[in-house]
């Protein structure tokens, strides 16, 4: 009875149960992308990420101490203070599906699944196509093409010169905008990736297939627990 109500103290605000998350994800494939075990190794990861800076059991993705402000879910992710991350922050607005300001574990577990090698590639098309539409209309327009372009080239600290740059967007987008009419939509962005696989790559995280494999002492004491009850 001591080890559940400790068990229980330990859970973060937002919590939310593993078989409950499991069933969920994702939720047009046939069987989930995370198993019960690989969710509960999800939240020891989720853990370790919402106290990178301050440990309350969310991840934040500013939290500002006086006059200071610390970009907590990029410096879980990267472990970096200072530099501006375009791809973290838009990253942060899709796992925050509550539009609060922090990312809870069941959030954090639901968008996480796109990630997964067994997720649908349309679902990875989908939210690629999201994260790249920085102004939510709807469409990929020429302006929020450069953005992400300019963002990718800093953080590889690749200089380029302002009309090499854009004549790699003005080709991209050429390309990807088969209608002419000057934005991107989700049957055209679905269109170019399948030409451009490489452009979902990073929509993929291999180590997902093996998470539990991550926190081995964590799945060892959770079927301890399982086979005592």
């Amino acid at each position: 009875m001591g080890c559940v109500l400790t068990k229980k103290s330990r859970r973060t605000p937002g919590y939310e149960e593993p078989t409950v998350l499991a069933s969920e994800t994702p939720c047009q494939s046939l069987s989930p992308t995370f198993s019960v075990s690989e969710v509960e190794a999800l939240y020891e990861l989720f853990k370790k990420l919402s106290s990178s800076v301050i440990n309350n059991g969310l991840i934040h993705k500013v939290i500002v101490f006086g006059s200071y402000e610390q970009e907590e879910f990029q410096f879980a992710l990267f472990r970096n203070r200072n530099r501006k991350n375009l791809f973290a922050d838009r990253i942060f607005d899709l796992f925050d599906v509550k539009r609060n300001g922090v990312i809870e574990f069941g959030e954090f577990v639901r968008s996480l699944g796109v990630f997964h090698p067994n997720a649908p590639v349309e679902d990875k098309i989908a939210f690629a196509f999201r994260l790249y539409d920085l102004r939510q209309t709807g469409f990929i327009e020429w302006e929020e093409l450069k953005e992400m372009v300019l963002a990718l080239l800093h953080e590889s600290d690749l200089v380029l010169s302002d009309d090499f740059i854009d004549t790699i967007v003005n080709k991209t987008f050429s390309d990807a905008d088969t209608k002419g009419d000057g934005k991107i939509d989700l049957e055209e962005w679905k269109e170019f990736v399948s030409k451009n696989p490489s452009l979902i790559k990073n929509m993929t995280l291999p180590y997902l297939m093996d998470i539990t494999l991550a926190f081995p002492s964590f799945v060892i004491s959770t079927e301890v627990e399982d086979s005592e009850v």
